[in-house]
């Protein structure tokens, strides 16, 4: 299971590899902060265009299920660069696009193949030492959620500056760069001889028999979801009354969570002396505290801003400590660990989108506070769950 070369050493590919992380997440967030400027473009309904943003996390959860295991059973080395690649075509046809399925296309090719990030993450806990794991991810990490933000930042400054089709098109070109610089320095790890229908297989094994995988990733899945209901709503609530903010302010306003992003490496350094449960509590009361400055973000930017960067913390804390659990579970299925838990994340962050669109036209952003704040209970839930059968399993032994 040990790569050619500790990559821990290695700065600059983990730099890299960080910013591939980065790539790959944005690719799926560029159309939040365009949501206004895309309807103006195809003359259609709001609502409509606003679905992109589910079909991006649908696609993207659909990659994690059917594309990220079969990183346990193939060459890494080869196989992230390919995905990056039809990612980038994907993008591509969103640059290109005429009309608004051809746009929903483009995502929904980008959004199943951008799941590269996720079978680099696996491959760098692969060829690292154990008590490194939680450094690294969080390093890896950080790279994806800055570049998860800064995709909305640069989406609506280029939509401003020239067009809204400027961003996938700068971000083809560059993750068909990306590809290239990786498939020359990636680690070659070791994989195992098993058939596409057996990893489906091993993973129900997986979930039968890791119940903390469960817990964890329900955990991350409510809390993801409690966030995505900001992804959805953000541009029609800041595009309008009292706000009424262009594209690039819209994208400017979401910085804040840079700064969440960015704890994730001292994060994963904590959680990597053990502090895992105290860590996902205090990201779930950071969670729940946040909806309270966004509910009067409603009607104050400050406090709105103040509140995203708040939910952007405690999410990178959850999930930090969520993803140190579990890749010590089963060294030998780390891709279909992830791929289990990161379907989770997104089915929730699919859904969370979703709900915040439903709550929006039938309670406006009240409705959206009560929704992100009960689907925060909902992670605290299984949080209390996942607690309780870890001091049985202890006991027992």
């Amino acid at each position: 299971m040990q790569a050619e070369l500790d990559i821990s050493q290695n700065k600059a590919l983990l730099w890299l590899m960080a910013i591939a992380c980065g790539l790959c997440a944005g690719a799926n967030y560029y159309c939040q902060p365009l949501v206004h400027s895309i309807q103006q473009y195809f003359h259609v309904p709001e609502s409509q265009v606003a679905l992109t943003v589910t079909f991006a996390q649908v696609s993207y959860a659909l990659g994690l299920l059917f594309i990220v295991p079969i990183g346990d059973i193939v060459n890494k080395t080869k196989f992230i660069p390919l995905l990056m690649s039809f990612a980038a075509l994907g993008l591509l046809l969103c640059a290109f696009a005429v009309n608004l399925p051809m746009l929903w296309i483009g995502t929904i090719i980008a959004g199943l193949f951008s799941v590269a990030a996720q079978v680099l993450i696996p491959l760098a806990t692969m060829a690292v030492k154990p008590e490194k794991t939680g450094e690294v991810v969080g390093f890896l990490m950080s790279g994806l959620l800055v570049g998860l933000l800064l995709s909305t930042s640069l989406a609506g400054l280029l939509s401003d500056l020239f067009h809204w089709k400027v961003i996938y098109a700068v971000s083809a070109i560059f993750m068909f760069i990306l590809a290239f610089l990786l498939s020359t320095r990636l680690p070659t790890v070791t994989t195992f001889k098993m058939s596409y229908h057996r990893i489906f297989q091993s993973m129900v094994q997986l979930i039968v028999e890791e119940k903390r995988l469960v817990f964890r990733s329900l955990i991350g899945g409510f809390a993801f979801a409690a966030m995505s209901i900001l992804f959805s709503t953000i541009a029609v609530l800041l595009t309008s009354k009292p706000f009424e903010l262009p594209d690039v302010m819209v994208g400017v306003a979401t910085l804040i969570g840079v700064f969440g992003a960015l704890s994730t490496t001292k994060i994963g350094k904590i959680a990597d002396q053990g502090y895992t449960n105290s860590l996902t509590w205090i990201g779930i009361a950071i969670l729940a505290l946040s909806w309270g400055f966004l509910y009067f973000g409603g009607t104050s930017l400050i406090s709105y801003i103040l509140g995203y960067g708040i939910i952007s913390l405690g999410l990178a804390i959850v999930h930090s400590s969520n993803q140190n659990i579990i890749f010590r579970l089963r060294p030998d299925a780390k891709s279909r660990i992830n791929s289990i838990y990161m379907t989770t994340y997104f089915t929730g962050g699919a859904c969370g989108s979703a709900l915040g669109i439903y709550a929006w036209h039938h309670g406006g952003w009240t409705m959206s506070c009560i929704v992100g704040l009960s689907l925060v209970i909902g992670s605290a839930f299984f949080a209390v769950l996942d607690r309780l059968f870890l001091n049985k399993t202890q006991t027992t032994q």
